[in-house]
C-alpha cells in the first residue's frame, strides 16, 4: 500500500507540474505586439481588396493571420462607442460600401479620428480574412515615415 501511494503522489506531481508548464507557457502567452512587428506584407489596400474579391481561397492562404501594411486614400472614418475603423472603399455592393475596415488600436483612436477623408495614408495590421464584403484589419496602427 505504501508503495502505490509514492506512485500516486509522484504521477500527482507530475500532473501539476504540467499542468502549470501548459498554463504558463500556452495558454497565458502575451500577445503580438502588431504595432512594432515588422509587416509580412507591404501593398496598396486596393491591391490587397481586389486579390481577395478575385480569389478568396488563394488571398487566404497568402494573408490571413499576416500582418499587412496598406497604403491607400481614406475613405471615411467609423466610430462607434470606443471602437474606431478606418475604412477604404472599393465597391458599392448590395450590403453598402465594401472595401477594407481596419479596427485600430485604441491608442490610435482620437489620431484617425482627426484624418480628412481622402487623405493618403498608411495603416499597418493584422489580416483576419475576408467576409465576403469587407477584409478585416484588427489591431491596426498608423504608420509614419
Amino acid at each position: 500500500m505504501n508503495k502505490w501511494l509514492k506512485i500516486v503522489l509522484i504521477l500527482a506531481a507530475v500532473g501539476i507540474v504540467a499542468a502549470i508548464l501548459v498554463y504558463k507557457f500556452y495558454i497565458n502567452k502575451p500577445h503580438k505586439d502588431i504595432e512594432n512587428a515588422k509587416a509580412d506584407f507591404k501593398l496598396k489596400a486596393e491591391v490587397l481588396y481586389n486579390e481577395y474579391v478575385t480569389d478568396k481561397a488563394t488571398a487566404d492562404l497568402k494573408y490571413n493571420g499576416k500582418i499587412i501594411e496598406l497604403s491607400g486614400n481614406l475613405s471615411e472614418t467609423e466610430i462607434a462607442d470606443t471602437l474606431v475603423v478606418a475604412t477604404f472603399v472599393y465597391k458599392q455592393g448590395d450590403f453598402g460600401d465594401e472595401g477594407i475596415r481596419c479596427t485600430m488600436l485604441p491608442k490610435f483612436n482620437e489620431e484617425t479620428k482627426k484624418i480628412a477623408s481622402g487623405t493618403e495614408i498608411k495603416i499597418k495590421g493584422f489580416c483576419a480574412g475576408f467576409n465576403d464584403i469587407d477584409v478585416i484589419l484588427e489591431k491596426a496602427s498608423l504608420v509614419k515615415d
